[in-house]
């Protein structure tokens, strides 16, 4: 099949729409299920596009930031009918999880806050949580940390993400020292100036188990961008988005740990994008309009990317100089990720009131993790954590 033997059936717009909301209210299982899900109807099925011309589509969306279904999504409304389609396609997609997370809020909101069964029932949710993100972490990480180079780019993000170093600091030293490996004295200047950088800027009081806590007021706008920050550096999945909007929101004191948890608990359950635990965050930060500004923010990168720039992307990943850099940059969010999970587990480990039952909890959920496949997976491991949960209530 040829690129020119395909093409998109003549849609009506609110046809258009239909189809892809359909395709959001089946998107249980995380953005491997979904893109094969729309692989099949679009490509194998309906012969919207080739199948190389899919697989090229896909390496480009690979190295931009957001979640790469959605982009999908959008980028094939936009071969069917212009912007307004992908528009219409990337609403479709999203509008199932987007309302059903804000449901979600308000009741969490409204009935399980304060209630000590619940809150047991939880905990275990948390638990088992942390095993899906430290699978994620290593899924992550055999896709991006290819050789030792990138190895250390993602070590050295780790300790430095522990130590309380600004995050864009290893985000751009791992990108310049990847970009420029061929000539290892520059490299190494830059390098050493992030390090001095990161001295200077360093909050010595940061441990393990916390990030630092600033009081701020929650406002609309700062919840758009906190959403923002997620959405733009969210490479390599959307397990990416979790430090930078718990920085930018449990920093902040707007919501604890154990609520940012419980909301990618939440997320992994319904049909949608990971990053719609965001809308949670907002949700439980600043009521529904704060969840809809996070929410924006978060998205708006994945439709602006292929709205407005897409016929530019494919000539810049051609360029070796920006994949170098791009794969630096990756490597360093592996290490990010994985000083998150520290510091979400030491912060879950602490709420515990049967350490044993939690880490026999824990690794169970990992093993299945690890080794057993398919769209139904997490939800499982979710609600089996829930079920066990009273077992960890204090």
């Amino acid at each position: 099949m040829t690129d020119t033997d395909t093409s998109p059936p003549d849609l009506s717009l609110p046809a258009l729409f239909l189809k892809f909301l359909r395709f959001g209210l089946l998107a249980f299982g995380g953005p491997v299920a979904q893109i094969a899900m729309v692989r099949q109807a679009l490509v194998e099925e309906e012969r919207w596009i080739a199948p190389a011309r899919f697989n090229r589509l896909l390496a480009v969306l690979q190295v931009l930031p957001g979640p790469e279904a959605h982009e999908l999504c959008v980028h094939l409304g936009m071969i069917a009918r212009g912007r307004i389609g992908g528009l219409l396609a990337g609403l479709g997609f999203m509008l199932p999880g987007l309302l059903l997370m804000l449901m979600a809020g308000w009741a969490y909101v409204t009935f399980v806050v304060g209630d000590p069964v619940l809150a047991g029932v939880l905990l275990g949710v948390q638990v088992v949580v942390l095993a899906v993100i430290l699978r994620a972490v290593v899924r992550i990480g055999q896709h991006v940390v290819l050789d030792r180079l990138l190895a250390g780019i993602a070590l050295g993000s780790l300790v430095a993400t522990l130590l309380g170093v600004p995050f864009w600091i290893p985000l751009l030293a791992g990108g310049a020292a990847y970009a420029l490996a061929a000539r290892p004295v520059v490299a190494g200047a830059l390098v050493t100036l992030a390090i001095l950088v990161a001295v200077v800027l360093r909050d010595n009081g940061m441990t393990i188990a916390t990030i630092p806590v600033t009081a701020a007021p929650v406002t609309l706008p700062a919840l758009f961008l906190a959403g923002l920050k997620g959405g733009l550096l969210t490479f390599g999945g959307a397990y990416t988005a979790i430090p930078y909007v718990r920085a930018d929101t449990v920093g902040r004191g707007w919501v604890g740990d154990a609520t940012f948890l419980d909301g990618i608990a939440l997320a992994g359950l319904l049909p949608a994008p990971l990053v719609i635990f965001a809308t949670f965050v907002g949700y439980v930060a600043g009521g529904p309009w704060g969840a809809l500004a996070i929410t924006a923010g978060m998205f708006l990168p994945a439709f602006a990317f292929s709205l407005i720039l897409f016929e530019r992307l494919e000539a810049l990943v051609e360029n070796p100089a920006l994949h170098r850099l791009l794969e630096g940059v990756a490597a360093a969010v592996v290490g990010i990720i994985a000083a998150t999970f520290l510091q979400l587990a030491a912060a879950t480990a602490s709420r515990v009131a049967h350490p044993a039952i939690a880490m026999a909890l824990f690794v169970v959920a990992l093993a299945v993790a690890w080794r057993v496949k398919g769209a139904w997976v997490t939800p499982a491991i979710l609600a089996a954590g829930g079920v066990a949960g009273w077992m960890l209530a204090p």
